[in-house]
């Protein structure tokens, strides 16, 4: 194989592996991170602590409650009892039978938008939850805590859609195709950019270029992390929006942040050691101080004879 012909090689080769590290590092992130009902849970644990969450699900809670009253009483409620209602909801959201709800909450829904994900006989069928258990959860923790009627909350069998059919169908598809990619995406990455280097002519300079592309490559996904939180905070499912929703989005795209920077800071080292190491090589080797010449010995003078 000419010489050519293998640059051009491992130029194609290096770019392939550049170009699919980002996308390796994407769908790894939603296969083994944010569909992984214990990591999720995990993620969005602290924003039960986060403002505007609170202010957004106790503003929920409220007009749940509100609602309540209103058919116990048979009719609507009155303005202060509605005050009444949002300040008890706003004081619920700082209470650890809060947190723990939100927990329970969390990984429920979780755990069943990912059995329908996974579950190819779930086709045509939308995605539901019962929060029944939630709420008898967290009734009997305001029970335990002598929260007055505490035990008269009522604990409701009610199917909330979580999905649509078509949309649970649209993302079953879309799930299977990240399960596929987020095995053989990665190592498709790594063989190309080894083969990649293993054909080049100059090796060393292949290896910092392939460093180089694999650092903007994790560049431009934390740039399209940044730019995705504009398009999708609008969109994210659930009672949340503005400030709220972009806190979720932050605690589910944290990871994804973290590894994209890992893939700079990869990157860079790989390219400042390969052109580091190439430098030192080319450096032509110190000669020893040569030695001062010493001036021959005169010749001593012949004795001739009387």
């Amino acid at each position: 194989m000419s010489a050519r012909l293998r640059g051009a090689l491992s130029a194609a080769l290096i770019v392939l592996a550049c170009l699919l590290a980002p996308c390796a590092t994407l769908a790894g992130w939603a296969v083994y991170a944010l569909a992984d009902t214990g990591r999720y849970v995990a993620a969005v644990r602290p924003l039960a602590d986060d403002p505007d969450v609170r202010d957004a699900a106790a503003d929920t809670l409220g007009a749940g409650f509100a609602g309540i009253v209103d058919e116990v009483t048979a009719g609507p409620v009155n303005g202060a009892v509605r005050l009444f209602v949002r300040d008890a909801a706003r004081s619920f959201t700082r209470t650890d039978a809060f947190q723990e709800g939100w927990d329970e909450a969390n990984r429920t829904v979780h755990a069943a938008v990912l059995r329908a994900l996974r579950d190819d006989a779930a086709a045509g069928h939308a995605v539901t939850v019962d929060l029944a258990p939630v709420t008898e959860r967290v009734r009997d923790r305001l029970a335990e805590d002598h929260v007055p009627f505490a035990r008269r909350i009522p604990v409701r069998h009610t199917a909330v859609t979580l999905l649509t059919a078509p949309e649970a169908d649209r993302l079953r598809e879309g799930y299977r195709m990240l399960d596929v990619a987020a095995f053989w995406l990665p190592l498709a990455a790594v063989v190309f950019a080894v083969t990649g280097i293993a054909v080049a002519v100059r090796r060393r300079r292949a290896l910092a270029a392939a460093g180089l592309g694999t650092a903007l490559g994790g560049a431009l996904l934390a740039l399209a992390v940044v730019a995705g939180r504009r398009l999708t905070v609008a969109e994210l499912p659930g009672p949340v929006d503005g400030p709220a929703a972009g806190a979720v989005y932050d605690a589910l795209t944290e990871t994804l942040r973290t590894v994209s920077w890992l893939l700079v800071a990869l990157g860079l080292t790989v390219a400042l050691t390969a052109w580091l190491t190439a430098r030192y090589r080319r450096r032509p080797p110190r000669r020893p101080p040569a030695e001062p010449a010493t001036e021959p010995a005169p010749p001593r003078p012949t004795r001739t004879g009387p």
